[in-house]
This record gives C-alpha cells, sequence and structure tokens, in this order.
C-alpha cells in the first residue's frame, strides 16, 4: 500500500478559491503555518511527526488524466484553473520542526511558503497527514513515560480507521520509543521490528491447548510466546511448564507467556508464580487487552512482574484524545502580514519561528514565538528549511535518529509536565517585535 499521493484528495473548497485566485491575478508568494491551537485536555505537551509523509506528498502530487477529466466535467471550473492544475507541482519552501520534536500550543511546527495558489491547494492533505502521527506519537511516548524500562508494541492495525491510519500509527508509535510494531508491512516500510505469535483461534482450532503449544514450539523455535488464557489461564501456565521441561532436555527455550485478559496485575502475579516455582524465572510475561498509559502508570505503581506490553486500540486510535485542534492559517501574502481575528481563534500575523530556551540543569524553561527574521543571541530555532524550491533538501531521516531525538527531547520535561495529569500549559512567550506587528496588521486592516 503507499500513501495516497494525488493532490485531488482534498476539500472542494480548495479549488474554488484556486479559480478565484487564477481569475483575479492572486498568484503572490503566500506563507501558511500549521499550528495547535490548544493542547487537548488530557496533554500536557504535544510530539510532531508526520513530516516524512508530508514532503513525500509534495514531491509527488500531480493530477493524472482521469483526474483532470473528472474536474473539467464536473461544472465548477474553467479551462484556465483546468489548464492550471495539468501542470501543477508544488516549488515552494517548506520549514518544520524535525520529527520528534516536543511542541506547544500556538507553535507552527511546520510553516509553507509559496505562490497562493500553491500554498491554498495543499491544505487539505497536509493536516491530513500530520494530526494522526503526531497524535500517536504523543500517546506513545506518555506510554515510556510511564513504563521506561518494558517492551512496549504496536498492537493496533486491526482497530485502525483505515490502512494508511495503520501504517501512520505503527511508524509514529516507533520513532516515540516503542520497540516494535506487529504491522508486517510497516516492518517491510520503515525496518521496525516486528512482533507476533498466536491468537486465540490457534488454540481452539488444536484438540487441547497443550497440543497448541507443542505444535507452536516446533513450528516457531526462535519466537516461542505462548497465549495462556483462551480457557483458564493459570492452567495454561501449567501447561506452559510442561513444555518447557521437554524442550529444555532438547535444549531450546520458551521466551514468553502472553495474558489477555481479566486482571493483568493480578494474573500475572500468580502465573510469575508458577513458572519462578517450576524454575523458569527466565520467562517473561507479556500482557495485551486495552492497555494505555494510564494502566501502564498503575501497573508500575504495583510493581508489575510484567515485563511487556502489546497496545492497539487505544495507541492508535488515542482514543482519550481522538483528534487535534489544529489549524493551517495564512500569515503572510504578497509581503504583507495577514491574521485572523476571529474570537476564539485568532492567530499571530507574519512568517515565525519558534526559539527554545533551556535552563542550565537541561531542563525546558520556556519557548519564545517571533518572527523569523528577528536575531536571536540566546536559544534554539526549531523551524528548518527542508524543502527549497519544491526539492528536499536532504533524504529521509533514519528513524534511529528521530528515537534519540525523542529520548532526549523527553528528558527534558519538567517532571510536571512528564506526568499524565493536566499540569499548567508550557510558557509560550510573545515578542515584542511580534506584538507590534500585530497591532500594526490590525490597524492596516481595521476596515
Amino acid at each position: 500500500m503507499a500513501f495516497d499521493n494525488s493532490p485531488q484528495l482534498i476539500d472542494l473548497y480548495q479549488l474554488t478559491m484556486l479559480q478565484s485566485y487564477l481569475d483575479h491575478g492572486m498568484e503572490n508568494k503566500a506563507v501558511f503555518e500549521f499550528f495547535v491551537r490548544k493542547l487537548p485536555p488530557k496533554r500536557n505537551f504535544l510530539l510532531a511527526a508526520g513530516l516524512e509523509q508530508l514532503l513525500e506528498y509534495l514531491t509527488q502530487a500531480q493530477f493524472d488524466d482521469n483526474e483532470i477529466r473528472y474536474l473539467a466535467n464536473s461544472g465548477f471550473f474553467r479551462n484556465n484553473l483546468i489548464d492550471y492544475l495539468k501542470h501543477f507541482r508544488f516549488t515552494g519552501q517548506v520549514d518544520a520542526m524535525p520529527e520528534g520534536t516536543i511542541f506547544f500550543a500556538n507553535e507552527p511546527i511546520v510553516r509553507v511558503t509559496a505562490p497562493l495558489p500553491q500554498a491554498q491547494l495543499i491544505e487539505t492533505r497536509l493536516i491530513n497527514l500530520l494530526q494522526l502521527p503526531t497524535l500517536v506519537a504523543t500517546k506513545a511516548a506518555r506510554c515510556r513515560l510511564v513504563a521506561t524500562d518494558k517492551l512496549l508494541i504496536d498492537f493496533g492495525l486491526r482497530r485502525a480507521h483505515g490502512s494508511e491510519a495503520g501504517i501512520m500509527a505503527a511508524r509514529a508509535s516507533y520513532l516515540a520509543g516503542f520497540n516494535g510494531s506487529s504491522n508486517v508491512l510497516a516492518g517491510q516500510r520503515y525496518g521496525i521490528p516486528i512482533y507476533g505469535t498466536m491468537a486465540h483461534a490457534y488454540i481452539q482450532a488444536h484438540a487441547s491447548e497443550a497440543e497448541a503449544f507443542e505444535h507452536f514450539a516446533y513450528s516457531q523455535p526462535d519466537n516461542q510466546v505462548l497465549l495462556i488464557d483462551t480457557y483458564d489461564t493459570l492452567r495454561g501456565a501449567k501447561h506452559v511448564i510442561e513444555l518447557a521441561n521437554k524442550l529444555k532436555k532438547e535444549g531450546k527455550r520458551i521466551k514468553a507467556v502472553r495474558i489477555d485478559s481479566g486482571d493483568l496485575n493480578e494474573e500475572a502475579i500468580k502465573v510469575r508464580e508458577i513458572l519462578d516455582s517450576a524454575g523458569y524465572s527466565d520467562i517473561d510475561i507479556f500482557a495485551s487487552s486495552s492497555v494505555d498509559e494510564y494502566l501502564l502508570e498503575q501497573l508500575q505503581q504495583q510493581q508489575t512482574p510484567i515485563n511487556g506490553f502489546g497496545i492497539g486500540t487505544n495507541l492508535t486510535t488515542s482514543e482519550d484524545a481522538p483528534y487535534l485542534n489544529c489549524a493551517y492559517k495564512l500569515q503572510e501574502y504578497a509581503g504583507i502580514a495577514r491574521r485572523k481575528r476571529s474570537h476564539g481563534k485568532a492567530t499571530w500575523p507574519g512568517s515565525k519561528q519558534v526559539i527554545r530556551h533551556i535552563n542550565d540543569n537541561g531542563v525546558l524553561a520556556y519557548d519564545e514565538l517571533c518572527l523569523d527574521t528577528e536575531m536571536h543571541k540566546n536559544g534554539q530555532p526549531l523551524l528548518q528549511t527542508v524543502m527549497r524550491n519544491g526539492k528536499r533538501l536532504s533524504s529521509p531521516e533514519p528513524l534511529d535518529i528521530i528515537r534519540n531525538r525523542v529520548t532526549e527531547q523527553l528528558s527534558m520535561l519538567p517532571s510536571s509536565l512528564a506526568a499524565l495529569s493536566p499540569s499548567a500549559h508550557f510558557d509560550l512567550k510573545i515578542s515584542p517585535t511580534l506584538q507590534q506587528l500585530t497591532r500594526q496588521t490590525d490597524e492596516y486592516f481595521n476596515d
């Protein structure tokens, strides 16, 4: 499955606006920025993800003959737009926070500078490609923050909202610190380690649980993780012991057992006792079943003997925060700053940069939102140029580099922001120059 890079995967009003732009010669340079207005109620930070898919889209997007024919026959558009779309290629510049960067409300994570029709045309797909990976990466990072030493595996493909979402989620969770995914295509495409053994149907298909375990052990000698709760978890653990005794004589070992139901901590304690008493303390316990960061935190507090977790539905759908209050807004056109002033949705004008300031002890202190032309002696600018004249400036960033960045970013979070409970929002300062431009913009458009 490839990502759909057709620019026709958009909302109609992108094209109706383009028709008017072309009719009136409005093709000057525009600056748009993608940002999140407000963090979800249960999020203290967000983790940027999805940039790679966006850049891939921008380099490949073009209308094919069938799409052009459909638009020409739709009755909405004239020949000047149809001809424009026939030759459409993105030729603009993209500045962005690297994937794996922590960010906060009202901070642009992607800035697009391009002729107005181009910058407008890509709006829908840009938001579409950035929102879900950011949500899942953030959810995964929260899981990693509370389960620092556990094996965490993405199990969410079957509950994802479509195949593309499943691929996005596998990549986003891995870059955010998960150990791997059950998603085989994601493994092939991105080099993500893949995990998986058996389902309950496999056990049920056999005459007995013990037979199922033995068949699997000989078919998958290096991947022996046995699902023990199809019928009775404790009896399943005892069947594992029986098989482990047999395999031990052949120089083979069972890696782990998996529990997929019940009170996971209570079941794990009992199973651990059974395994340990039989001399198999080296057999790990892996658990799934409605796991999320809140359950992980609870289990950590209980000092659970579980070694790893499969996390599915709650991760891939970002269940407790399934969407972002995000926007892609015009901030400058034809060299003049612009801003939206709608109640509750006002924006800061101009082409902007985010400057991050770190305390001497390595903890995030505050961010400053300023114009990209402002000079700063201190702090780190977060937006970097990644595309110019429609061409990428570098090859795709290896996921290992992004994973290292995430580890570094999470280590800089103040403890209040790293916690799962809601905290006061991170301090975003607005530069005096940007505040002045805002007043000037309001005066200029005060009609």
